[in-house]
């Protein structure tokens, strides 16, 4: 059985975000664990901690996931944002580590006023030294595929491979695959063999087996336009069969899948119900 789930709010309490997981049929779930556009955060409790393994371990949802805040930027050219995001991801590393969350998937970064070659230097740089400064933390980031807007780093495969072969511990380091950005970015999954190719394209960059995570969201703008605007599953422009061609690859059969499509409600757990639905009619 596919592994799928959707991002959820912590609004209450970590523990939270599990109970409208299981509520929408979810059997995986991703968090954010501080306010995704703060770089400030309140210290994660050890009651803050058992109540969400308890609650896990309670409605059976597994493999928890979370979303580095947006605000990082390691690929910076501005020597304090690149020192102050380096310290934010520690921050969400051990926060993660503290919740017992696996992997932090995150942004690769902008190279804004210096070059693509400069940022992914600057990237695995920044990746070097916040491994160095954590080195007891279990938990690891997972670069996120990009749509490629404006300066961001990530929507070629080549940068991720760029950064990964650059840090000293490439052990540390996973991707999670996003259907939308991976359209917005020009690569095809509908036509099984322009799926198969974009595949191919993958593990002669960074491997296959380097995906730890997807995010499975469908999208607002057409393909190559480099926008990142998600949609729900079928209702955009990608159609069901890139969806249906990623849940029936038996590579991924044990992969956790995410859905981070709209809510269009105060807690979108029936938004997410209906697109979960879809995904799992697609399985063969």
């Amino acid at each position: 059985m596919a592994i799928l789930g959707a991002h959820m709010s912590i609004a209450g309490g970590y523990y939270k975000a599990v109970g409208l997981a299981n509520e929408a049929g979810c059997r995986c779930v991703q968090v954010f664990t501080k306010n995704n556009n703060q770089w400030k955060a309140k210290p994660i409790t050890d009651e803050d901690v058992q109540k969400f393994q308890s609650a896990l371990s309670e409605y059976e949802i597994t493999h928890p996931l979370s979303h580095a805040s947006y605000l990082i930027n390691l690929a910076s050219p501005n020597e304090e944002l690149r020192q102050k995001s380096m310290d934010a991801f520690v921050i969400e590393l051990e926060r993660a580590d503290q919740l017992g969350i696996p992997y932090v998937v995150m942004h690769p970064g902008s190279f804004t006023t210096s070059s693509e070659a400069e940022g992914l230097d600057a990237i695995a740089r920044s990746l070097d030294e916040i491994h160095q400064r954590i080195p007891d933390v279990h938990s690891k980031c997972l670069l996120e595929n990009t749509a490629g807007q404006g300066s961001n780093l990530g929507n070629q495969f080549s940068h991720l491979k760029a950064i990964v072969g650059a840090v000293d511990a490439p052990e540390r380091l996973g991707v999670c695959f996003d259907t939308c950005h991976a359209f917005a970015a020009g690569y095809a999954l509908a036509d099984k063999s322009d799926y198969e190719k974009t595949m191919d394209e993958i593990e002669n960059t960074f491997s296959i087996d380097r995906i730890k995570a997807f995010h499975i969201n469908d999208s607002k703008k057409p393909f190559g336009s480099r926008k990142d605007r998600h949609e729900a599953i079928g209702k955009g422009e990608m159609g069901l069969e890139p969806f249906r061609n990623l849940l029936n690859d038996e590579r991924f059969r044990t992969v956790p899948k995410y859905l981070e499509t709209p809510k269009e409600s105060s807690n979108g757990v029936e938004w997410d119900r209906e697109n979960l639905a879809t995904l799992r009619s697609l399985i063969d």
